[in-house]
């Protein structure tokens, strides 16, 4: 039996339980997890309304406060002919430092949000709803601090028609995660 939860408005069941919820990469790296100090059964999924899957509408529509909610930035960095991605995971609150930090971490002389087209492709996941989880391998998950000290946080679940709650801690896990200071400006 499945237990809920409540965030805000919205109705979280546990993610493995509704994967018809989650892009397929996303349900690959949940049934995948192994992490004892954070178990898969804290992932949490709710659905929501497609159309209010951009930050703002959603934390607006749902009650949740911006600092509970990070954004999944995918970013490409450029050196030489060559592109190099990383994603971002920055509270809403904050944008991610893509001239300062994150060039510097990718070694590009240039950075830049990836295109939607590009991003989409790449994750196999849908624009607004992209998350760190089921990301390529060879991606860097760049995690301000702020978002892996969260109790819990609103992420994408790779569609746009539901969102994952899950502890801060869970981004820090991930096999390319780095945590990073200052990676989140103010807004």
């Amino acid at each position: 039996m499945s237990t809920s939860s409540t965030f805000g408005t919205l109705k979280a069941v546990p993610a493995l339980d509704r994967t018809d919820l989650l892009a397929s990469p996303v349900t690959a790296a949940i049934r995948g997890w192994d992490h004892p100090g954070t178990p898969a059964e804290e992932f949490q999924v709710a659905e929501i309304d497609p159309e209010l899957a951009d930050t703002a509408a959603f934390c607006a529509a749902y009650d949740v406060a911006l600092d509970a909610s990070a954004n999944c930035v995918i970013i490409a960095g450029k050196r030489g002919g060559e592109t190099r991605y990383a994603a971002c995971m920055v509270l809403a609150t904050t944008r991610a430092d893509v001239n300062g930090v994150v060039r510097r971490r990718l070694d590009a002389r240039k950075a830049s949000f990836a295109p939607m087209d590009d991003a989409v492709a790449r994750t196999g996941m849908e624009y607004g709803g992209i998350t760190a989880f089921g990301l390529p391998a060879d991606w860097p998950v760049l995690v301000d601090r702020r978002v892996a000290e969260s109790a819990g946080v609103i992420v994408g679940s790779g569609l746009r028609r539901s969102k994952l709650l899950v502890p801060g801690r869970a981004l820090s896990e991930l096999p390319a995660a780095e945590v990073l200071d200052d990676l989140g400006l103010p807004t």
